[in-house]
């Protein structure tokens, strides 16, 4: 016998904007229904609507069609991404106010577990302390349907991992939006995806999400076949383009779990750097060098006994919970902070870019255009000119976009913006703190993709786990004791370590795997036996040896047609010449990509 729903929407649409200045549907006849039980994952791009829809099953906002069917009792409940806590004084207040506040045992018991202290005013309360009141009053308010967008913004691990705990006990249905795969993969059993307006089900967890969808796509791709080639290139570029950088991303994975075992071999046991035994080319290398580093405040020690060489084209992840000292440390690495004992030193070359999620900094007045070119066509990227709306398209922005004002991007939207700005800057050193938070997806595997072919040195403070292991060759944990753990690999082999050493068991040195091996890892350490490889064709054989002349072959055609079309004066004296040598580039660009492609599918079957 089915199980009747508990909300569900039919024939559901909603305009964008109002509808006197719609730019069309941002949904249209959309029909689903939620289960007593179900655990959903919404999974959509940036702008696609999906807290927008979220708010539409809460009953927030009021859609132009359809109807909103709730079963009698149901009590659904929505953690918002950013909650509005403008008007309360305490962090208490905001979690009690309301006529549908809960108990106020029942908040402070969940608060208490979080470790958060309602006390603390909420207008000076930090991001993870305000996250923490709100889902301190969502969870105490016992839902039938738990809303959640974005649950683990701002959260330190040890509250994911609550929060994962708490859910996994969860009787009720629940729907999450959230970038965080690990997160995902753990609790959900079947996902909604919203995908240019429309909403498909699938019962599996996110885990098969990326499979379905790419399914989908190839459905599509075929059906296209039979349209005119410009059309479907114009109508499927982002599609072919995530599907291209998923699968380029393949390869980076091998590459950096070769950096990770490169790494490994150059540290002890205990995860200090070798600093005494550095050869002459390790030292020429090397950007920063901390020795025997301490730091206090007050009779608290965050950082003792610290010593690293951290050399050109380490990715480095720092973790910890709130507190332990991550900002301290970074600070210190990077020369904003000077250490109590010990020494830091920094290359003299050394050019520093932060990206901490400020996006506040983009006035929303502002056009794309004057915030990456200021008002021009080209922008000069890290030492070469590009034109505008060809790196809107590198960061999964619709060119069309370049007028599009910053105030009418989706909090995304602003991130990417910003990720593509800070990127342009000339630097070889990058500092991301927090950089996953309010993306989508697809721009994740952009900012791994981006991160990958950075020739610079990465410093990333992150609680997302799945991103950890699929970007760091290093990583550094705190654990607010002023013990600093340094570990060659990602998030899942540092999280390794810290279990055995809560058990009492020896410490392993773990081999440094690949992101997606250490994304999967369990504690067993042995490694997997060795794939047997394939025998290929003469001409794949061929294909094989070659491409990697062609791809080179390519990157230099492409260079050579960048620059032709960085003279600022080509558009305004002959346009139909720049668009040639635009569509000329694009395909260039295209088919490089092609020969990437080929290349990858014949290195996995080499490899097994």
């Amino acid at each position: 016998m089915a199980i009747a729903p508990i909300l569900s929407w039919e024939g559901l649409g909603l305009l964008q904007g109002s509808s006197s200045q719609s730019g069309g549907w941002l949904f249209q006849d959309i029909n689903f229904s939620i289960g007593p039980r179900d655990r959903l994952a919404l999974i959509g791009r940036n702008g696609a609507g999906k807290t927008t829809l979220m708010k539409l099953i809460g009953g927030s906002i009021d859609a132009d069609r359809g109807k909103r069917s709730v079963q009698p009792g149901t009590r659904v409940v929505m953690l918002e991404q950013d909650p509005f806590f403008t008007g309360h004084d305490t962090l208490l207040d905001f979690a009690l106010h309301g006529p549908d506040a809960p108990q106020r045992h029942e908040v402070e018991a969940i608060a208490d577990q979080l470790g958060i202290d309602l006390s603390r005013a909420a207008h000076s309360a930090s991001g993870g302390e305000r996250r923490r009141a709100a889902l301190a009053r969502a969870l105490a308010s016992e839902p039938d349907l738990l809303l959640l967008d974005e649950p683990t913004n701002h959260l330190d691990l040890a509250a994911i991992e609550w929060l994962e705990t708490w859910l996994q006990r969860y009787t009720g249905a629940f729907v999450t939006i959230s970038h965080d795969r690990t997160f995902l993969e753990r609790l959900t059993k079947a996902t909604f995806w919203l995908d240019r307006g429309s909403l498909r089900r699938k019962d599996i967890g996110f885990g098969g999400y990326e499979a379905w969808m790419e399914t989908i796509y190839a459905e599509e791709a075929r059906a296209a076949d039979k349209l005119d080639a410009k059309l479907k290139i114009e109508a499927h570029w982002l599609e072919r383009g995530v599907t291209a950088r998923r699968k380029r991303n393949q390869g980076r994975l091998a590459k950096l779990g070769e950096m990770r075992a490169q790494r490994a071999a150059m540290m002890t046991p205990q995860g200090a750097a070798k600093l005494a035994l550095g050869t002459d080319d390790a030292k020429s290398k090397a950007v920063i060098v901390a020795d025997k580093v301490a730091k206090n405040f007050g009779d608290r020690a965050i950082i003792k006994d610290f010593s690293l060489r951290i050399t050109r084209g380490d990715r480095i992840g720092v973790v910890g919970a709130n507190g332990t000292g991550k900002t301290t440390l970074l600070k210190l690495l990077t020369g904003e902070l000077a250490p109590d004992s010990g020494t830091i030193t920094l290359a003299k070359t050394l050019e520093c870019v932060l990206i901490d999620q400020q996006r506040s900094l983009m006035a929303p007045e502002k056009r794309i255009r004057e915030v990456l070119a200021e008002g021009g066509d080209w922008i000069d990227v890290r030492g070469s000119r590009k034109h505008i709306q060809g790196y809107l398209k590198d960061f999964l922005f619709d060119p069309g976009l370049v007028e599009a004002r910053v105030g009418t991007l989706s909090g995304g939207e602003r991130s990417r913006l910003m990720l593509a700005r800070e990127f342009a800057r000339n630097s070889n050193l990058l500092v991301l703190d927090e950089p996953t938070n309010d993306l989508d997806l697809e721009t994740l595997d952009l900012l791994q993709d981006v991160i990958g072919d950075y020739d610079g040195t990465v410093l990333i403070v992150s609680h997302d786990r799945d991103f950890l292991d699929r970007t760091v060759t290093i990583t550094i944990g705190l654990d607010g004791s002023g013990r600093v753990d340094v570990v060659a690999g990602g998030y899942a082999d540092w999280d390794r370590m810290r279990k055995e050493r809560q058990q009492g068991r020896p410490q392993s040195r773990p081999a440094a795997k690949t992101p997606v091996a250490a994304s999967q890892a369990t504690a067993a350490a042995a490694a997997p036996p060795p794939p047997r490889k394939t025998k290929l064709s003469y001409k794949d054989q061929r294909d094989f040896e070659m491409l990697p002349k062609t791809i080179e072959t390519l990157d230099a055609k492409i260079a050579r047609a960048e620059a032709d079309l960085a003279d600022p004066a080509l558009y305004a004296r002959d346009p139909a010449r720049f668009a040639q040598m635009t569509a000329a580039l694009d395909r260039l660009r295209a088919e490089k990509d092609a020969a990437e492609l080929r290349w990858l599918d014949l290195a996995e079957q080499v490899e097994g």
